[in-house]
């Protein structure tokens, strides 16, 4: 353990209390795993308790750095390796409470340990460290991806470029030099990275330099959509589960980049608190860690996120959602899934016979049938309409981004509760369908309505001039469809009982503009192709209202793509 073999008394105590605080450590995130993923309390004091030691051993190493070094021989890597749990536990902290904040935290340590290069030396190690080269490379290795995928999620895409520059290179290192078993693997995950960022740069927003710039999609002041001020807040999002079941979608670190971009739309931006912190200090200085347990205190409704669930799983995070919901709570289940048809086309029995979305299998090369199942069976690895009847005992608001939404229309509304469906198309123009492992254009409405506009209409490239201007057309038709939701009469209650929810109202007008731009785009060409709401949205009220007709057509003037678009009573509009 020593490389001095003279230790005094005070540095033998100094040496003692590290090796203390490093194994609890170890002892107390080896146990994070074993935590429920679900539920609000279970976890929190075991989260708090491994913090506090981490608190502890980050500030002991710095205050003790000296005698540890000459000592006790710590070594660069392992000063890495605390400062790396701690992003983790920041990270996973972020997963559990939606809080953005603790994302931004951990960054900061990540990007600190690039900064003073603490895994420079993991692969020149000398002999008596107890952890094997191959090994301290692996760690390397793994602190590269958790940074990138925390970069993708504040999109910091300069960064996330220059890391995956960086990861190549150190996977190439590794694999030349030990050829190891994992070796496959590594350049999987380097594929899945490299692949994902291509898929979500669909639209290039440039500079006048022509350099790209990065936009962010979370919710902030300026793209919140105005709420009448005289309009009651009856509900509010309090629980959502996004889930991702797309086979040929591209993934990452198991999220989809529906799931991706979804879990974006439903955050508010960030506060820019942490830009100066100085990293070598203990994680949240000056903060409670558990402010957010005050649910009325938190800035983002609380997400689950289900990569590949099966039935099971789905079912065990929805009852815990629903079981959390406080008095006047709304649940947001949104799915991006394969569609898994059913017996039958025309059925009294909306619940089952009309088949739902997969669900996994947990059976490797097993996938639930796309046809017909013989008899009255039904699919099993299937989440049907009728699952979900049970929690429509309090107010649930679903999304459906599937090729079979049209199973999920007729909802009855069994307990009297607000209950919002919105569907997707369940068919693309032939031009897009090969584009299926970029994500929904359903879901793209939904995160950036803008960027979808474009994307349908073949814009690849865009001065920020240009998307700043059409930007200003999306916010006057969010302003205009926001007055003609709280003025129309023949609205369904449910929709104005969600209203008052910042996020919910963001998703139910760019929900109305999906359906205009894409019922007057002459590319989409029947009703498979519009996305579908239960209850219906009235038709003359808002959904063909002239006034947002005109400004979804003023803004295809704006990007000289007015061709593209039929005139509002021309024969192949099919409302």
């Amino acid at each position: 353990m020593s490389v001095d073999g003279t230790l005094d008394e005070s540095e033998r105590k100094v040496v003692n209390e590290f090796c203390h605080l490093l194994e609890k450590s170890k002892q107390l995130f080896n146990g994070l795993r074993d935590l429920p993923q679900y539920g609000h309390k279970q976890w929190q004091s075991y989260f708090g308790r491994t913090f506090d030691v981490y608190t502890k051993l980050w500030k002991f190493q710095q205050q003790h750095r000296q005698i540890l070094d000459n000592k006790y021989g710590l070594k660069r890597w392992q000063i890495g390796e605390v400062a790396s749990k701690i992003g983790q536990l920041y990270y996973h902290y972020y997963l559990r409470t939606s809080e953005t904040n603790y994302l931004s935290e951990s960054f900061s340590f990540y990007s600190a340990i690039r900064m003073r290069a603490y895994y420079s030396k993991a692969t020149k190690e000398d002999s008596l460290s107890q952890v094997q080269i191959p090994d301290l490379m692996v760690k390397k290795l793994r602190y590269y991806a958790r940074f990138i995928v925390v970069c993708l999620l504040l999109k910091k895409m300069k960064l996330v470029r220059d890391l995956v520059r960086e990861l190549a290179k150190q996977i190439d290192d590794y694999t030349s030099t030990y050829e190891p078993e994992d070796q496959m693997e590594w350049n999987l995950v380097l594929g899945e990275i490299k692949a994902f960022i291509e898929a979500d740069n669909i639209i290039n927003v440039v500079d006048v330099d022509s350099s790209t710039i990065v936009l962010s999609h979370r919710l902030t002041p300026l793209n919140t959509p105005p709420a009448d001020k005289g309009a009651p807040v009856y509900l509010s999002l309090q629980e959502i589960l996004i889930v991702g079941n797309c086979h040929e979608q591209v993934k990452f670190s198991e999220l989809t980049l529906d799931m991706f971009r979804m879990l974006q739309t439903l955050e508010r931006e960030p506060q820019e608190d942490l830009t100066n912190q100085i990293y070598d200090v203990s994680p949240a200085p000056g903060r409670q860690l558990f402010e957010n347990g005050d649910r009325s205190r938190r800035d983002n409704p609380h997400k689950y996120l289900l990569y590949k669930p099966t039935y099971g799983q789905l079912n065990t995070f929805l009852a815990s959602a629903f079981k959390e919901l406080p008095p006047n709570g709304a649940m947001l289940l949104y799915i991006s899934a394969d569609g898994c048809l059913g017996n039958a086309k025309h059925t009294d029995d909306a619940a089952y016979d009309l088949g739902g979305v997969v669900t996994n299998s947990r059976r490797e090369g097993e996938t639930p049938s796309k046809g017909k199942r013989p008899g009255v069976l039904k699919e099993m690895h299937c989440l049907h309409p009728g699952d979900l009847y049970p929690y429509t005992r309090k107010p649930l608001f679903l999304i459906v981004d599937s090729d079979n939404s049209s199973a999920f229309q007729g909802f009855p509304t069994l307990f009297g509760q607000p209950l919002v469906c919105l569907l997707s198309p369940e068919q693309v123009p032939t031009t897009m369908q090969d584009q299926h492992q970029k994500g929904n254009l359903f879901t793209l409405f939904l995160h950036c309505p803008l960027m979808a506009f474009c994307y349908v209409c073949n814009i690849i490239d865009i001065p920020i001039t240009l998307w700043d201007k059409c930007q200003m057309q999306i916010d006057k038709f969010m302003a205009e469809a926001s007055k003609l939701f709280v003025r129309a009469r023949k609205l369904d209650h449910s929709y104005m009982q969600f209203f008052g929810d910042d996020f919910l109202r963001l998703l139910l007008l760019r929900f109305v503009l999906c359906y205009i731009v894409l019922i007057l785009h002459r590319g989409f060409k029947g009703p498979s192709y519009y996305p579908v709401s239960h209850p219906s949205l009235p038709t003359d009220e808002i959904l063909e209202h002239p006034s947002l007709y005109k400004i979804v057509l003023d803004l295809a003037s704006i990007l000289e793509v007015r061709g593209l678009f039929a005139e509002p009573g021309e024969g192949d509009i099919i409302a």
